[in-house]
């Protein structure tokens, strides 16, 4: 590891112009020393970059990231997409916040989202650029930043461990794993990053759900070890959540997801007034099937017409 060394690890499938443009936004930081990890995820065009450029078969982000990982050299680790940019003084101002708060982990600043012709969108999907000291109770109601939003300190991303080959909520299931460690968080209130939004083109089919499955599980479980406890707001939010998902999962034909995810929803609602509701689901799944159960409550939120119905 090199002392004040920033390494910036960005995967990259194709799209080639805008790679250009998330690596030259490294090399217009103000602050130096820096790393520039260039991660091909198996991309089906070629192109060149000023970066150090590691090329595997295509994995998805989270393999490409890991890649990049183990390969870093840098005291702080920062984690871009390859759609996305770096404002100029972020790792100045980051590093600085991180150097005057040395109980904190991870630096974050603001975001700014974008569309894809580069004018400014308002996160009306979420409420971003929260002022928070730890990731968790609130990263468990959602995940409130993006994966260029945290600066970590090397010994954070050490502790966490590699990445999963997760291709969805990959990056959520990170985050929740830092949360475990009680790490704590430094804030600059200032937009250091910009996040272009696209179209979601990515297929939502059953490889995509088994992926959001897992990952649930693994963030409910990282939330336990955490200690967030049932009466907490967060995990009836995050309950509800994956009975939802234990739905989807059943509409899809997944049953054992079904059947997993219905169990922990069950289990993080405590003793709060659905367990009625739970009871009955798990009697009617027993007998008509988790998938008939997925596919009908699909369709009776379908009815209801909102997203969030129990049932």
């Amino acid at each position: 590891m090199q002392r004040g060394l920033v390494t910036t690890i960005i995967p990259a499938y194709n799209r080639a112009a805008l790679l250009r443009e998330a690596v030259a936004s490294v090399h217009a930081q103000t602050y130096r020393p820096i790393e520039i990890i260039v991660v091909d995820d198996g991309s089906t065009e070629r192109w060149d970059v000023d970066a150090t450029v590691i090329r595997i078969e295509n994995s998805g982000p989270g393999a490409a990231r890991e890649a990049g990982r183990q390969r870093a050299n840098g005291e702080f680790i920062q984690y871009l997409d390859s759609d996305d940019r770096l404002l100029p003084q972020r790792f100045e101002k980051l590093v600085a916040a991180l150097r005057d708060d040395p109980d904190a982990g991870v630096a974050y600043g603001m975001t700014r989202y974008v569309d894809a012709n580069g004018a400014e969108m308002p996160p009306s999907w979420k409420d971003p650029n929260q002022r928070q000291r730890t990731m968790f109770p609130s990263m468990l109601r959602e995940r409130w930043w993006d994966t260029p939003s945290p600066l970590y300190r090397r010994s954070v991303t050490d502790a966490a461990g590699p990445w999963t080959t997760l291709r969805r909520e990959e990056d959520w299931e990170y985050d929740a794993r830092i949360a475990a460690l009680g790490t704590k968080l430094v804030f600059v209130p200032e937009v250091l990053v910009e996040v272009r939004m696209h179209a979601d083109s990515l297929t939502r089919g059953e490889a995509q759900l088994r992926d959001r499955a897992r990952a649930h599980a693994l963030i409910y479980e990282h939330a336990r070890r955490f200690g967030i406890g049932d009466d907490a707001p967060e995990m009836q939010h995050f309950a509800r959540e994956l009975f939802l998902l234990a739905r989807q999962c059943g509409a899809a034909g997944l049953a054992n997801e079904s059947r997993t995810l219905f169990a922990l929803a069950r289990e993080a609602s405590g003793t709060g007034g659905a367990r009625l509701q739970f009871r009955l689901y798990a009697l009617l799944a027993r007998i008509a099937g988790w998938s008939t159960m997925g596919k009908a409550s699909a369709a009776l939120d379908r009815l209801r017409g909102h997203r969030s119905s129990r049932w």
